[in-house]
């Protein structure tokens, strides 16, 4: 042979003997033969590396960033006559923190909380944390006297739920828990705590075994209100012996290349006066929502089993509530189907299924957030509207008018064109807040204001 004919065969045996290899790789993983398993856990854990890897120098490049819509900042819209008083919290994707600002936007008081002064490698689920411009408070529960309940978020990384802080109002750490806390929170009544974590399994779910290991898994946990942990529930398990198993069915195929089934992004805990209303659900359960199954559900956390649950209309929902009119509200991130955005919030009466309210913005201001956002019915029957991925946040009334509006006034990105999401927003009732602190938040009104 001549050294070019050598060199071809050579190329061509390459060629030849990975093509070989590609096509026996890819019957074994379909036959699921030996050594299946270890490919695909390769095959993730390079993905999720690479996930990790490909926005961790650009804060920019996350989700946590979107284009701006318009130049509009702060306060937009305004109609105090027709608004619900009182203050609103919000989170940010900016910032470790979390905001809370008077009707006018000026901003009243503010936590900060690098995740950096709290993590240490011994305690903490997370082994390595994501650069700080990358962690943000995902949930913000406000107490009376100012402290605050908050649960980190470290985009880019799995599982990416970074834990949970309660600190005062000079934002000094009183305790942390730092599993994988992801999502939501929610506070009893007495004090305990509700919250999601997740974390990376192996063992394979015997009653559903094609949701495939490794999978990250979802648990409820309950702490005391000193946020020691009292008990944990694995949520894939409170389907199996129930009606609710086949919920499972409805975990779309993609699922298996991130092993992400249920994604719980809602746990709320119901109290007597809630459950009054519902003839499924007791005091101490809790309201669930699951976005890849599309369904909401009510955990009994003594039985460990869910004990209702619901698909409806709406696609990737967040944040259901249970109102003390028998309805439930969410947020629909992706059911929308009309001429404008693709999200709307919508309230279900679930003996019947019907939509008996809806909000899916204008073709002027659509409502459009793929991912995250929130919705509150306030005391005077309007709706506070956080829509994420606009960065803002908007009060509605029953017919749909905008009463009040908040755009993020933070910019970044070249030529500023990039807004943070608002990923949590609440109406605060200031008659609700102990009287030392309620003179604190008027005492820096007032120095903001002057200066």
């Amino acid at each position: 042979m001549t050294p070019m004919t050598d060199r071809l065969f050579n190329v061509l045996s390459v060629l030849a003997l990975s093509l070989l290899a590609f096509l026996g790789g890819a019957w074994v993983v379909l036959a699921e033969r030996f050594p299946a398993d270890w490919l695909r856990d390769a095959h993730l854990a390079g993905r999720a590396l690479l996930q990790q890897r490909s926005g961790a120098s650009d804060p920019y490049a996350s989700d946590l960033w979107r284009e701006a819509r318009s130049a509009r900042r702060g306060v937009t819209v305004s109609d105090p006559a027709r608004m619900q008083p009182g203050y609103t919290l919000y989170t940010s994707g900016h910032t470790q923190g979390a905001l809370l600002i008077d009707a006018d936007g000026t901003v009243v008081h503010e936590w900060k909380l690098p995740y950096e002064q709290i993590w240490d490698a011994q305690s903490s689920s997370v082994r390595k944390p994501v650069a700080g411009t990358h962690i943000y408070f995902r949930k913000a529960v406000l107490h009376p006297n100012g402290d605050l309940l908050a649960v980190y978020d470290g985009v880019g990384d799995t599982p990416h739920g970074y834990g949970l802080v309660k600190m005062d109002r000079e934002s000094r750490v009183i305790w942390t828990y730092l599993q994988n806390a992801h999502h939501d929170v929610d506070v009893a009544p007495d004090g305990r705590i509700f919250t999601l974590t997740h974390e990376i399994v192996d063992e394979a779910f015997e009653p559903r075994l094609h949701l495939k290991p490794p999978r990250i898994d979802d648990f409820v946990v309950e702490l005391s209100a000193e946020g020691r942990e009292l008990r944990k529930i694995p949520l894939l398990q409170a389907h199996d012996g129930t009606p609710y198993l086949r919920l499972l069915d409805r975990s779309p195929w993609y699922l298996g290349r991130s092993g992400d089934y249920l994604h719980t992004n809602t746990i709320d805990y119901i109290d007597a006066g809630i459950a009054r209303h519902f003839d499924f659900a007791r005091e101490g359960q809790l309201l669930l929502s699951m976005r890849e199954t599309g369904a909401i559900a009510v955990l009994d956390p003594d039985r460990g089993k869910l004990v209702w649950a619901m698909r409806g209309s709406w696609v990737g929902q967040h944040d259901p509530d249970m109102l003390d009119n028998g309805h439930i509200l969410l947020f629909d991130n992706n059911g929308h189907f009309g001429t404008h955005g693709q999200s709307r919030v919508i309230e279900i009466d679930p003996k019947d299924e019907r939509i008996v309210w809806s909000y899916a913005g204008s073709a002027d201001a659509p409502l459009d957030s793929r991912i995250r956002s929130a919705q509150q019915r306030l005391a005077n029957g309007n709706t506070l509207i956080t829509e994420s991925d606009g960065g803002r946040l908007l009060e509605v009334t029953q017919q749909g008018e905008i009463v009040w509006e908040y755009v993020n006034p933070v910019r970044g990105g070249e030529g500023e064109r990039l807004i943070p999401v608002v990923s949590w927003g609440q109406r605060i009732d200031a008659a609700g807040l102990e009287t030392a602190f309620r003179g604190h938040l008027e005492q820096q009104r007032n120095r903001r204001i002057r200066s």
